[in-house]
């Protein structure tokens, strides 16, 4: 799988260790930056994360800031995609599982390295699950995103 994943300063220390994770998973990762701990604002690196996984270029995405937030806020500005924090194994799989979340954010500040590789491990092995249930609450989710402009 291509995955994009990008960071700000805040989660730039952290992307490093996820990106050789990802790798070792077998995975090829795209980096969109930040390349350097200098500020810079998250949701220019949101947008170019999403790009990639709108035009099909990368499968998923992985966000990495000070604590997720803003960037799954960030990332879910874009029409469809859904992205979430996701902090414990649990969510990292259940939202792909059950939401089709196509972008997973982490904070750096929150989470260490041994649990961030959990996470992304956790999240790309993951699959939607097709079931009624699901999929019905997935496409009213794809209304909201045409509904809401």
């Amino acid at each position: 799988m291509k995955i994009v994943i990008g960071s700000d300063h805040a989660g730039w220390s952290l992307k490093g260790g996820v990106i050789a994770h990802i790798k070792a998973l077998g995975h090829e990762v795209v980096d969109v930056g930040s390349h350097d701990p200098k500020p810079v604002d998250f949701p220019d690196i949101a947008r170019a994360l999403t790009a990639k996984v709108l035009s099909g270029e990368a499968q998923r995405g992985i966000m990495v800031c000070g604590t997720g937030v803003g960037a799954s806020i960030a990332a879910n500005k874009v029409r469809g995609i859904r992205a979430a924090v996701c902090h414990d194994i649990h969510s990292a799989h259940q939202s792909v599982e059950h939401d089709d979340v196509n972008v997973m954010c982490i904070g750096a500040q929150i989470v260490g390295p041994w649990l961030a590789n959990d996470l992304v491990e956790s999240f790309l092995e993951a699959e939607f699950e097709d079931n009624e249930d699901y999929r019905r609450r997935v496409a009213k989710l794809h209304e909201m995103d045409s509904a809401f402009k």
